[in-house]
């Protein structure tokens, strides 16, 4: 049986680890619970999120729980491969903003030996799959879906209902604009 730190020795170089699941999951908050890790290992890392994303700061990733650490903004992915030639861990949170670029990107960079973090909706306001999110979890090594509690009736929650009627694909948003739904309330919402 494999101790705790060869597993992570495993997962540490060449890999592509996704952290996906609907808003209020906790994607974004294992993603720093990850880093923490890799800060109290001393290995390098780079974080990145996309530019549109400034709901609490702009540049830093801020979980609902309000925990940050610094990251570097981008508009395109292929910023990522110049910015992180020097580091061993590349984290990416919101990645379901970005193009279908991220894919190559993330396995350029995995194939560099870097351990690349992603943390993303993996379905949108309408309950089907967003952006390249299938694209990396069709990719990844490692896949960690995290669910909310359905606040309509206290089950697992998968999706993110929008409780605004825009019908505009990307909306940034919080609790006054999304409610973490489990799938039978979700599909009664939708009706």
């Amino acid at each position: 049986m494999f101790l705790e730190s060869q597993i992570n020795h495993l997962i540490q170089k060449g890999s592509i680890e996704v952290i996906c699941g609907s808003m209020f999951s906790g994607k974004t908050e294992e993603l720093l619970r990850r880093l923490k890790r890799v800060q109290f290992a001393k290995l390098t890392f780079a974080v990145f999120k996309p530019q549109i994303d400034v709901r609490y700061n702009d540049t830093k990733v801020v979980s609902h729980d309000s925990n940050t650490i610094i990251s570097t903004p981008i508009h395109q992915p292929s910023e990522i491969l110049e910015l992180a030639k020097n580091v061993e861990i590349v984290a990416i949170d919101e990645a379901q903003f970005f193009d279908i670029d991220l894919v190559t990107v993330c396995n350029t960079l995995a194939n560099q030996g870097k351990r690349v973090i992603i943390a993303g909706l993996d379905m949108d306001f309408l309950g089907k799959p967003f952006g390249v999110m299938p694209q990396l979890l069709a990719i990844a090594e490692h896949v960690t879906k995290v669910h909310a509690i359905c606040v309509d009736c206290g089950s697992i929650a998968n999706h993110s209902y929008r409780l605004t009627k825009n019908q505009e694909l990307v909306q940034l948003g919080e609790k006054q604009e999304y409610k973490p739904l489990c799938r039978s309330c979700f599909a009664s919402n939708m009706e």
